[in-house]
């Protein structure tokens, strides 16, 4: 195996920091273990995240970050916050434009080694219990298509972890003792996936 030290940028809000579980239960810490196991010398994740953060938060605090000039990977799951404030989804669309071309640029203009992540459905949550679930689902759905549409027209990947989210109705071991965020168990879901992408090209 390369003895080369990999870095890797993890942007975002409260699914990325990991909201209401240790720091080591994220998903970004989750893949570092994955990635070391398989022996793939990595740094600990960098990352710009906070919970409540939007796009356009995002985006403002990565301009005002003082980050290395580039990172072998990057991961960039946001949008949740836009939805749960009813902002336009045509502002998001442009906000991550935005953020998609600052990741690749990030990764040294290697658009396959940025990975998006959908947006989980916080509408299947004891949180959502008294609001409207069908509407929420719609809703993210239609910001992950606009996640999906830019993962594709700006050739990075993307994975779909919604579906998956979407089991913590039934399925109370998947959240965090808040309700609403997720617990290091459904992390650890994403960052097999995750993991699985980046060996994926560190392999190729």
């Amino acid at each position: 195996m390369s003895k080369h030290h990999y870095t890797y940028l993890a942007l975002g809000d409260s699914y990325t920091i990991g909201e209401s579980v240790p720091l080591h239960e994220s998903f970004p810490y989750q893949t570092l273990q994955l990635l070391r196991k398989a022996g793939h010398h990595f740094h600990a994740p960098e990352m710009v995240a906070k919970t409540g953060w939007t796009s356009a938060e995002l985006a403002e605090q990565i301009l005002h970050t003082k980050l290395s000039e580039s990172y072998d990977f990057v991961t960039l799951l946001v949008g949740v916050n836009n939805q749960y404030r009813g902002l336009s989804i045509d502002e998001f669309k442009t906000d991550f434009e935005f953020l998609l071309r600052k990741a690749i640029h990030l990764s040294e203009g290697k658009p396959d080694h940025v990975i998006l992540l959908s947006i989980p459905d916080w509408g299947a949550t004891p949180f959502a219990a008294k609001k409207d679930a069908k509407k929420i689902s719609e809703e993210i759905n239609a910001y992950n298509q606009v996640c999906e549409s830019a993962a594709s027209q700006f050739k990075t990947q993307f994975i779909n972890i919604t579906e998956e989210t979407r089991k913590a109705n039934k399925d109370a071991t998947l959240l965090a003792s808040d309700h609403l965020h997720y617990s290091g168990k459904e992390h650890a879901i994403w960052a097999k996936l995750v993991a699985a992408a980046v060996i994926a090209k560190l392999n190729n």
